[in-house]
């Protein structure tokens, strides 16, 4: 009954935003005047900045078609789902406190039990340079994660994220983080978070994030950033999942808000396994960053490195590592936006309404596990480390500030894991329709 009613207030929510585009301007009261902006959704605000609500969100409607490693019988099998049904409530009170409310009517975030919310969170920003956030959001760890969904340049983010998926994930728990600007050239950011998940006597895993980001150069088309990263978080007496199992950035294989490949989908475990309480200590990962653009021109990179430390004996560590380089090029000359405050890249806005702008990328990942509690060979797995390497192409058509249109193919290669047939290769082809307002 409550997800009826939310999705009848989302629908009368969404046919405001997309009407009020005939009222925007300047209403006068008794007390400060209130401005309505309607490009690309609804924002109303006094003029003196003291309060503000925003709706806004994202559809992400995509499909794609795999085959090989990416099906556990090497078949051929496609899937179309929503990535992301975002409706998102933001808003201003009394000038230093903000808000944001971002839920996920396609379920691909959170769950059944906690919601099904991408965000909910409250800021405080009177502490100036200091801000803090207080609710459930997702940790800062690396630059592909802190760019919104919108603006990353492939559909999805790097393979290296699913080797150390709680590292940026909130997983339905709760969480405080401060965060500043220094100098106009460095952004600092930790936070301390409690996950859904408890040990043996009812507490909850406990995560420790830092990031930090040096950009001298920060705006866009003229960018040079170079960022650290580091998470932990406590698992002792904790029955923590262990598994690494990455989808090799094809959503399709396995997800929610649709239909994916099924029982076919294969999200195979590269290493690591399902813990019971005792087996794990602390689970610790570290990343580097690295961005470099001039003009409609840009580059970018990260490494991710993982220890899952075991505390059992008998029981040995299991680690893991990737990396990925990136180059994009606009065909039209716009330059990728950029904000020193979060340390992301962000849209690129078209200068031709008619044309759009047209962007090209490359990208190569890499990720290896190692998990010598493997010792002896199964039909799919190999005793060793496991590797997967992937090339992606694809072009973005932003068509304009709001509706943007992306095709990749991605090319995957394993090493020592292999699908139900012994294909370690793999080949996809995922397009993808947003609206974001």
């Amino acid at each position: 009954m409550i997800r009826k009613h939310f999705a009848g207030f989302a629908a009368s929510a969404l046919a405001l935003a997309v009407s009020a585009q005939a009222f925007a301007g300047t209403v006068t009261t008794d007390g400060a005047d209130i401005v309505i902006k309607t490009k690309g959704g609804l924002e109303v605000a006094t003029t003196d900045k003291e309060f503000s609500f925003k709706l806004g969100g994202r559809l992400q409607a995509d499909y794609g078609t795999f085959d090989g490693f990416y099906t556990r019988n090497g078949n051929n099998a496609d899937a179309a789902y929503f990535r992301r049904a975002f409706l998102e409530l933001s808003g201003t009170v009394y000038k230093d406190w903000k808000y944001v409310l971002s839920y996920d009517l396609a379920h691909n975030a959170g769950n059944s039990d906690d919601g099904y919310f991408d965000e909910a969170s409250i800021a405080y920003t009177g502490f100036n340079p200091v801000n803090l956030r207080f609710g459930r959001f997702d940790p800062d760890f690396g630059l592909e994660k802190a760019t919104s969904s919108k603006w990353i340049t492939a559909i999805e983010r790097s393979a290296i994220y699913e080797i150390a998926d709680w590292v940026n994930g909130h997983e339905n728990g709760m969480g405080v983080q401060a965060s500043s600007v220094l100098g106009n050239m460095a952004f600092l950011s930790g936070g301390v978070s409690a996950k859904d998940s408890n040990d043996t006597d009812g507490e909850s895993v406990k995560q420790f994030n830092v990031r930090g980001v040096f950009a001298p150069m920060a705006e866009a088309g003229n960018v040079l950033h170079l960022g650290l990263n580091y998470a932990n978080r406590g698992l002792d007496d904790v029955a923590a999942d262990g598994r690494i199992r990455p989808r090799l950035t094809v959503r399709g294989v396995s997800t929610n808000g649709g239909n994916d490949a099924g029982t076919n989908g294969n999200r195979a475990t590269f290493g690591g396994f399902q813990g019971v309480a005792g087996d794990f200590d602390n689970d610790a990962a570290w990343g580097a960053e690295l961005a470099y653009a001039m003009g409609p021109f840009s580059a970018q990179a990260e490494y991710l490195a993982r220890k899952l430390k075991a505390d059992r004996a008998g029981i040995e560590d299991v680690e893991a590592n990737g990396y990925y380089a990136q180059l994009a090029y606009t065909l039209t000359g716009e330059s990728r936006g950029y904000k020193l405050d979060g340390a992301k890249f962000d849209s690129i806005k078209p200068e031709n309404k008619q044309l759009g702008a047209w962007e090209v990328f490359y990208r190569y990942d890499n990720i290896k596990v190692e998990d010598d509690n493997v010792t002896v060979a199964t039909a799919t797995r190999e005793v060793g480390d496991t590797k997967a390497k992937l090339h992606t192409v694809g072009v973005n058509w932003y068509v304009n500030d709001v509706v943007k249109v992306a095709a990749n193919y991605v090319k995957a290669e394993t090493d020592k894991i292999t699908n139900n047939v012994g294909d370690d290769d793999g080949d996809a082809f995922v397009m993808r329709m947003q609206y974001a307002f």
